[in-house]
């Protein structure tokens, strides 16, 4: 078995689409270069699926969920074969993590001690799911001489469109896949155009499982052609999708013309709360993390750091040391600790908010560069400013940190709540009364307090406002892929 200290080599699945459990081209015979973020060379060339592929792919899940092949198989089966895919998934660690940092220019060691396991233990939890998915049932009151009994049925809504992020591709489709196989439902991703090889990877390992064809189909293509198509398809009962706001407006109307379920997970300008109790020594690699993890790549980076004026030289030397000792480069090597942004669109961007910072006043302590000349690598960078900034109002997507002080804990309620965002929060203190006091007043999903981590599948996940609709992971992440029946019986 491969050392996953050692980085493994990259090998590439075949790169057509799945559908109906088979490997096709693209109707059109389109492709599109996947681009090795961190050499600028090409890593395969990706069949770019279009509307007539969404359609076949769609009609392929259609048939597999009538025919009850899978949605009514019982639940304890299915989630035997949820399991196997689990211990694929952790067997070929290696491999997907090693499609990942090539595809997107993730840390391979984050990756393969991280992302993979979650995704992983995602099927697993869901796996142990599949056959406890019940309603409710109670005695209702006598209509006039009738007894009368109700209950509940908790049924698979059906065909599921996901449609899924460059980011983390594999843990993030794992969290919508997982609870919607495990419901009974079938499904098509559209996996995002420069993350889908390790999506295609899964797709074979499901199969290898037992899924049956039809179940999971992998339709890579363009946003505007294939996730468009796949949103706006008559034959899906439901649109789960994690992205930009901008995106998930139109998804949203998509969906809304044909009254479809949708599940949407925006991003986030997640702030760090910071109070003058808080144990920095122990704080500060987390706040480091919260901006600078996957190069600030995070829809839950917490790049708004409001910090108690009491203590903010302080975090800003941490932060700045933190940042000044990245060490960037291949992400492939161990001793890396930064790598790449995804793209040189991303990457321009991130420059032109990183000028926007400086030409609107906000006091840059380090970093803000490109690095090299070759590969999308930038300088982890943080700034010292206030809640008006562009860049801590709009989510870069990027290393990008803003130091902001507050004066008493409700300035820093105020300043957290000051965005469109609401994904998540942090909270470093160490005093439980202000941690109580201050969590129910953030508008938003998720607190983390004195630390930060990848989501756990059993607990729910997802934002408010600009952040998103609905919820992943959890007994809510299951149920979102159900239709609720209430049934009236009378004796």
């Amino acid at each position: 078995m491969t050392e996953l200290s050692t980085p493994a080599p990259v090998v590439v699945p075949d790169p057509q689409l799945r559908i109906g459990g088979r490997a096709v081209p693209a109707r059109s015979g389109a492709h599109f270069s996947s681009i090795n973020p961190a050499t600028e060379e090409v890593v395969a060339e990706v069949a770019a699926g279009g509307a007539a592929d969404i359609d076949a792919a769609v009609l392929a899940a259609r048939d597999t969920f009538e025919s009850g092949a899978w949605s009514r198989m019982p639940g304890a089966e299915r989630g035997r074969i949820l399991s196997r895919a689990a211990d694929l998934i952790e067997q070929h660690a290696p491999e997907l993590s090693a499609l990942e940092t090539a595809e997107m220019g993730k840390l391979y060691a984050d990756t393969v001690a991280g992302d993979i396991p979650a995704a992983a233990a995602s099927f697993r939890h869901y796996a142990g799911w599949a056959d406890k998915i019940a309603g409710e049932a109670m005695i209702l009151p006598d209509v006039g001489p009738q007894h009368r009994f109700g209950f509940t049925l908790r049924q698979p809504l059906g065909v599921v469109g996901a449609i899924t992020p460059w980011n983390n591709p594999t843990v993030v489709a794992a969290w919508k896949i997982a609870p919607a196989l495990a419901a009974g439902c079938s499904v098509v991703v559209k996996p995002a155009e420069d993350a889908s090889l390790s999506t295609l990877k899964l797709a074979d390992l499901l199969a290898e499982a037992g899924v049956p064809d039809g179940a999971f189909n992998v339709v890579p293509g363009l946003g505007p052609e294939a996730g468009a198509a796949l949103a706006a398809h008559e034959g899906i009962d439901k649109i789960t999708f994690t992205g930009s706001p901008a995106v998930g407006k139109t998804i949203t109307s998509l969906a809304g013309e044909k009254f479809r379920k949708v599940t949407l997970e925006l991003g986030g300008k997640a702030p760090q709360l910071v109070f003058p109790d808080a144990d920095l020594e122990a704080s500060l690699p987390w706040i480091a993390m919260g901006n600078f993890y996957h190069q600030g790549q995070v829809c839950a980076a917490g790049t708004r750091v409001i910090v108690h004026e009491s203590i903010a030289d302080q975090v800003v030397e941490g932060l700045v040391e933190f940042a000044r000792g990245a060490v960037i480069g291949d992400p492939f090597d161990p001793d890396t600790t930064q790598g790449t942004i995804v793209n040189r669109k991303q990457l321009d961007r991130i420059l032109g908010y990183i000028e926007k910072g400086k030409s609107e006043g906000a006091e840059l302590l380090t970093g803000g560069s490109r690095v090299g000349d070759r590969g999308y690598f930038v300088e982890p960078t943080v700034f010292r400013g206030h809640n008006d900034l562009t860049i801590a109002r709009e989510e870069i997507f990027g290393p990008v940190a803003t130091v902001i002080t507050f004066k008493t804990t409700e300035e820093a309620v105020q300043l957290a709540n000051a965005t469109k965002y609401g994904l998540n929060a942090f909270i470093f203190s160490q005093n439980l009364s202000t941690v109580h006091s201050v969590i129910p007043q953030l508008r938003v999903g998720t607190v983390w307090v004195n630390g930060w981590g990848v989501p756990d599948p059993a607990l729910p996940w997802g934002g408010r406002d600009a952040s998103g609709i609905g919820r992943e992971l959890g007994r809510s992440g299951l149920e979102a892929f159900t239709e609720e029946k209430t049934v009236h019986l009378g004796y």
